[in-house]
């Protein structure tokens, strides 16, 4: 399927088995209940599904699982990402040829590039694929900012450049980019607790973190926020929650609400270590506050 880059798109976490291994079982069941719930897309071995502690290997078998459970229900994405240019090309090889329906591209890895050898970068690997892709601008983690002016100049040389990710915490870039490029390029939110005021800007899509857990909660809200009807209380409900995406354990923080709620496992790939005690406390107490003070919109939700 072709991405339209709109609506709830989660960056889907990777799920491992008591030996450290990805579990494929459980990230199929996974795939499904996601889409069975309204999310309108997958975004596969991102930052928060650990794409950096997995294999090539390890990537594709993802791509492969995910597009069989997806079929023609959902795009199903795969974040391109690595030490090297090399690197990235080859798993966009293997990629398509898997099917792969489009891509997320990241800067690279540890080597903070100036504007000159982003732009290489980012020409290189266009060039070599005709697949829809999206760019992840995240200057937070990555330390590379593509500026709106940037990407309007990339957008005008790259048809299939035709969303962006936008991370920078500033939610003036995505004003900035609907005035430079309308409706040529697609922009989503990529940082939870900004998506209401992301959509009121002009955003068309959220790469959601706290959907692998409350996927229809996240449809819901990016929903009546792309409508302008009344929150009735849905955003200040979720907002604790949303803001677990911006802490700098926000995989395991996720991934320990996942299991919480009983679609997911807290276990992470080392280096990063499961939460301490006091950490999952903390986590306990805030999902089961929200738990037992959904509002009524979500009261009123079909099951």
């Amino acid at each position: 399927m072709s991405p339209t880059w709109t609506g709830v798109i989660p960056a889907v976490t990777t799920p491992f088995a008591p030996d450290g291994s990805v579990d494929y079982g459980l990230f199929a069941h996974h795939v499904r209940w996601l889409l069975a719930h309204g999310c309108s897309g997958l975004i596969l071995a991102g930052s928060l599904g650990e794409g950096a502690t997995l294999e090539p290997g390890e990537k594709l078998r993802l791509l492969e699982v995910a597009l069989q459970e997806a079929g023609d229900r959902a795009p199903v994405i795969l974040s391109l990402s690595g030490l090297s240019t090399r690197q990235i090309l080859e798993l966009l090889r293997a990629a398509e040829e898997l099917g792969a329906d489009g891509f997320m591209l990241l800067p690279p890895y540890v080597y903070r590039p100036d504007e000159r050898e982003m732009h290489r970068y980012v020409q290189t690997v266009l060039e070599a694929t005709t697949r829809p892709v999206m760019l992840y601008n995240n200057p937070i983690a990555y330390g590379t900012d593509v500026h709106p002016e940037t990407l309007a100049r990339w957008a005008s040389d790259f048809p299939h450049l035709e969303a962006v990710k936008e991370s920078s915490g500033d939610v003036r870039r995505i004003t900035a980019l609907r005035t430079l490029l309308g409706d040529r390029m697609r922009v989503l939110v990529g940082i939870d607790d900004l998506i209401v005021e992301g959509v009121r800007a002009g955003a068309c899509g959220w790469v959601a973190g706290l959907a692998n857990a409350l996927p229809r909660e996240s449809v819901l809200l990016f929903e009546r926020a792309r409508q302008g009807a009344p929150l009735e209380g849905l955003y200040a409900w979720f907002l604790p929650l949303l803001r677990l995406d911006t802490d700098p354990k926000f995989v395991q923080l996720i991934k320990l609400v996942q299991e919480i709620v009983g679609v997911g496992s807290a276990r992470v790939r080392p280096p990063r270590q499961e939460l301490t005690e006091p950490e999952r406390a903390r986590v306990w107490e805030l999902v089961s506050r929200a738990l037992s003070t959904r509002p009524r919109l979500l009261e009123e939700m079909t099951p």
